[in-house]
């Protein structure tokens, strides 16, 4: 039996190596940074809303949680005609969509929910030319990723060099034709689109951490009243 065991320890351990994934690169988080999230919006509407929906969200509610003016969210940020009370839906239909990817590209209103921030933001900065892949690209966390890269103008061309060290190799990604930014403000782009991202899967983000406080302290406040009747309850019964 304890041969077994160890069998089947060595045998989880060196699987979770295998599938040990690429370290990941830490986007810098800030819903309260209203500027940010304002850019962010631009930006999606710009590189991924001819793909991507985020139906969650509506052009009216990001102009009142980040104190801007409507008429100035729809002029700035929202595609020409679109309504202040537009859900951000992509102008791309399902039959074309499957017709030049194969599938309908997903809704983003949760994937910062579901995938996290720092897999979307080393996500958008891993892609590189890959000759072999139809769209000639591929991606280093998302290896055969249908989706081409949207922000390949602004980056430049990445490509993939395989490097060794005393524990191995390990793949470093290179620019080789630099894009219209800098390194830095491609870094503080992706990082605003993430940002509004994470916004838009939990608008009432920071509402609801300020309400938490409240509720905490109401839930520590009974717990001494319960405990103080409790002993009033008890106190006559042995």
């Amino acid at each position: 039996m304890k041969k077994l065991i160890i069998i089947l320890l060595l045998t989880l351990s060196f699987g979770a190596y295998a599938n040990e994934e690429i370290e990941l690169q830490s986007a810098k988080i800030n819903n309260s940074d209203k500027d940010s999230i304002q850019r962010g919006a631009k930006h999606f509407v710009t590189y991924c809303l001819g793909c991507h929906s985020a139906k969650h969200i509506r052009y009216l509610r990001i102009a009142i949680d980040v104190n801007a003016d409507p008429q100035k969210v729809l002029s700035d940020i929202a595609p020409e005609g679109a309504s202040i009370y537009d859900q951000l839906h992509s102008a791309m239909n399902k039959h074309d969509a499957e017709k030049w990817f194969g599938t309908q590209p997903p809704d983003l209103s949760l994937v910062a929910r579901s995938r996290g921030a720092d897999w979307l933001y080393s996500y958008l900065k891993s892609y590189y030319v890959d000759t072999t892949k139809p769209l000639g690209v591929n991606n280093l966390i998302f290896k055969d990723t249908a989706m081409p890269n949207p922000l390949w103008q602004l980056q430049g061309e990445q490509h993939a060099e395989q490097r060794k060290t005393i524990y191995g190799e390990y793949t470093k990604l290179v620019i080789n034709k630099p894009g219209t930014l800098t390194e830095n403000e491609f870094d503080l782009f992706v990082n605003d689109l993430v940002n509004f991202l994470v916004y838009v899967g939990e608008p009432v983000q920071l509402e609801r951490q300020r309400l938490g406080k409240y509720v905490i302290f109401f839930l520590l406040l009974f717990l001494v009243i319960a405990y103080l009747l409790k002993k009033e309850y008890w106190q006559d019964i042995h």
